[in-house]
């Protein structure tokens, strides 16, 4: 990873968690010399003998945790399961010890951003509890702030917290308008903010 990456980490089940994800990606590479790196984790199994391919056999690589290093600002998602991220994510960070004994990220900016099938499928509460492992790693948490009009005009997602998707029980529903914009918006603020802090 170069030294002006910013890393996005998701998650996702059915499609609607990567495709923000690509969105906030379009939004962080809106800022020059800023890139995204895409990166998404692999599912856990309650059977203890299963294991996973250690390359996906499509889609964004699997995270190493070497990225966290590397990377000058992070993009957290995960879609919600009952009102928390989804158990992939939080194995990941469990175990991620070693990087916050070392303070790789540490200063870092991050933001977050999640799907639910519900309008009231716990979106905001998922977004909270995404920070909280941010926040003991020592990063700068970043929302979306009122000055982006679709935070008060959207009838699907949306969140102060970070931008949110309305997927449906059947996760059938495509990103809204609002919420395409909101993605990229976000991901344009965590870059710019990155960028201002490796230049201060």
């Amino acid at each position: 990873m170069s030294q002006h990456d910013i890393l996005v980490l998701y998650y996702s089940r059915h499609g609607a968690t990567r495709d923000l994800a690509r969105l906030i990606s379009e939004g962080v590479e809106s800022v020059p010399g800023i890139s995204a790196r895409i990166r998404t984790v692999p599912p856990v199994s309650t059977v203890c003998e299963a294991t996973e391919a250690s390359i996906p056999t499509d889609g964004a690589p699997y995270v190493e945790y070497t990225d966290l290093k590397e990377c000058i600002g992070l993009a957290l998602g995960s879609p919600t399961r009952f009102g928390n991220m989804a158990a992939p994510m939080k194995y990941f960070w469990d175990g991620s010890s070693s990087e916050w004994m070392n303070g790789a990220l540490i200063g870092k900016p991050a933001c977050v951003f999640t799907s639910t099938g519900s309008m009231h499928g716990g979106q905001e509460s998922t977004l909270l509890t995404m920070m909280i492992p941010l926040l003991h790693h020592g990063m700068i948490i970043l929302g979306l702030p009122y000055s982006e009009p679709d935070l008060m005009t959207s009838s699907t997602g949306g969140s102060p917290y970070g931008v949110t998707h309305l997927a449906h029980a059947d996760g059938s529903a495509p990103i809204s308008a609002a919420e395409q914009r909101l993605a990229k918006a976000q991901g344009k603020r965590l870059a710019l903010t990155a960028l201002r802090l490796i230049q201060s």
